[in-house]
């Protein structure tokens, strides 16, 4: 499986984690066994299925789907015809399976959920870094994923031409406006977070949010940042922000962030624009799996 690295050892774990989701993900689906499946189909009846995408956009999930039907019944042949990240067309098929239909059907619903779901962040990704093309901006996610699959739905992100946000609470330090308040201002926050970070044997970025430009001020005077976000500002701020900054650390703009206004964001200058809407409020992609014969 591909996970978009050219580590073997984060490719391992990857997979790892992936196989482990879709496990918990075909015991939800199939429980003690397929009813309906076993009362209808002939034991021993092999057959050939296509997946098509019933409407256009980026797929995301190729190799996600591909091991579903594999976890289901190793004898199952999954040939996909396309790789993640192409853009289609409606009717386009996107791969096919060959193997017993008693497999083919029970892997069918697990599989085309998570086709559908990563091939729907992937799409409305790739739609806003087309918006922002031409400037220096990056689109990026945040951690309103579906819990349990944050591992997906951020690769879905990736597929799509985005960057990651940080995966958890782990691997970066993110001040944003609850821990300003309960540190007692945006000054102490910081400080403690570097004397946290103090003597430890890792080092990770520390991004602080910013909800006036009186707070950017006060960012932009602190050492130890990395990154500041500016929360909900208006386009005029942003400008006025991005110049308070100069530069001196990266920008990232965040909050109600739509198509129709992500280019004007891009162009004030910013480095990072972060959408929570690519994977909170994700529209699945329409993709539907047919069997097309079946045979003794």
């Amino acid at each position: 499986m591909n996970s978009g690295s050219d580590n073997p050892g984060e490719s391992i774990e990857f997979e790892n984690r992936v196989t482990r989701i879709i496990e918990e993900a075909l015991f939800e689906d199939i429980g003690m066994g397929d009813l309906t499946t076993h009362a209808v189909v002939p034991p021993g009846l092999q057959g050939t299925a296509e997946i098509v995408a019933k409407e256009g956009g980026v797929i995301a999930g190729i190799d996600v789907a591909r091991l579903v039907f594999i976890s289901v019944d190793p004898l199952i042949a999954f040939d996909p015809l396309i790789v993640d990240g192409t853009e289609v067309e409606p009717g386009k098929t996107i791969a096919t399976a060959h193997g017993p239909v008693i497999g083919l059907l029970q892997a069918e619903r697990t599989a085309l959920n998570f086709l559908q779901r990563m091939s729907g962040i992937a799409t409305a990704t790739r739609k806003y870094v087309e918006a922002v093309s031409g400037t220096a901006a990056k689109i990026t996610d945040t951690r309103k994923t579906a819990p349990g699959l944050r591992i997906l739905d951020k690769r879905a992100v990736m597929i799509g031409g985005g960057v990651n946000h940080r995966f958890g609470l782990d691997d970066m330090i993110l001040i944003k406006d609850n821990h300003i308040a309960a540190a007692g201002g945006l000054s102490k926050a910081v400080e403690g977070c570097l004397e946290h970070l103090r003597g430890r044997s890792f080092r990770v970025k520390i991004e602080v949010e910013t909800r006036t430009l009186e707070e950017v001020r006060e960012a932009a005077g602190l050492k130890g940042i990395d990154r500041v976000m500016l929360d909900n500002f208006p386009i005029a701020d942003l400008k006025r922000a991005v110049s308070i900054i100069n530069h001196a650390v990266e920008v990232e703009a965040s909050g109600k962030v739509t198509l129709a206004t992500v280019r004007a964001i891009a162009e004030s200058g910013v480095d990072y624009i972060s959408i929570g809407a690519l994977t909170h409020s994700v529209k699945a992609l329409d993709i539907a799996m047919n069997i097309l014969q079946a045979r003794s």
